[in-house]
C-alpha cells in the first residue's frame, strides 16, 4: 500500500490529481482533504498502476491508524512556506519512528517549487536537519522537486512509484515459490 501524506496545504490533492492524469493548469485549485482520497497512479502506457491512498493534513492526529501494511510513503511538503518547515519536520519524524513503517521507503516531495526560489530547497532540508535524518534513519529516504502546474519532477515521482511497486511484486513472487 502507499500512501500520500503532509501537512495541510502542501500540494497533496494537486500532486495526486496530476499523477493521476487530470489537466492541471495556474487556475486550478482543490479544497483541503477532509478524509481520504484514493488516486491511480499508472504506468507512462496507462496500462498498470498503483492505488495511492491520501489522508488530509487535518487528520494527521490519526495517520497512525493507517499505517498497517504500507511499503510506500509519499511525504509532501511546500517548499515555498518556509515558516511551516517545524510542522513538516514533527510530522515526519512521527512517521519515521514508528514501529509499522521501518521497512517502509519514503519520497519527501518538495512541492509548489515554481513558486519558491532554488535555495528553499536547502533551507528548508537544513531546518529539517536532512542529513543528520538520512543518517540515524532505517527507512531509505528520496528527495524529489516537484511543481503540480508545471509539471516539474511528476515524472520522477511517477517512476518512484512504479519502480518500487516493482521491486514488491519481485518479493511476493518469490515468497510465492518457496
Amino acid at each position: 500500500m502507499c500512501l500520500c501524506l503532509g501537512p495541510v496545504k502542501s500540494g497533496k490533492t494537486l500532486l495526486m490529481k496530476r499523477l493521476q492524469g487530470d489537466a492541471i493548469d495556474d487556475a486550478t485549485q482543490t479544497i483541503s482533504t477532509n478524509g481520504l482520497n484514493f488516486f491511480l497512479v499508472k504506468n507512462e502506457q496507462g496500462q498498470s498502476g498503483i492505488i495511492v491512498r491520501e489522508i488530509g493534513g487535518n487528520m494527521a492526529p490519526l495517520w497512525k491508524h493507517y499505517l498497517e501494511g504500507v511499503q510506500k510513503v509519499i511525504y509532501v511538503m511546500d517548499a515555498s512556506n518556509l515558516c511551516q518547515i517545524s510542522a513538516v519536520g514533527i510530522l515526519l519524524y512521527s512517521l519515521l519512528v514508528n514501529p509499522k513503517l521501518a521497512n517502509a521507503s519514503f519520497v519527501l516531495v518538495l512541492s509548489k517549487m515554481d513558486l519558491s526560489y532554488r535555495q528553499m530547497r536547502n533551507e528548508a532540508l537544513l531546518v529539517l536537519h536532512f542529513a543528520r535524518l538520512k543518517r540515524e534513519t532505517r527507512q531509505n529516504i528520496t528527495i524529489i522537486e516537484t511543481s503540480s502546474v508545471t509539471g516539474q519532477g511528476i515524472e520522477d515521482l511517477r517512476k518512484w512509484i512504479l519502480q518500487q511497486k516493482n521491486k514488491l511484486s519481485m518479493k511476493i513472487n518469490s515468497k510465492q515459490k518457496i
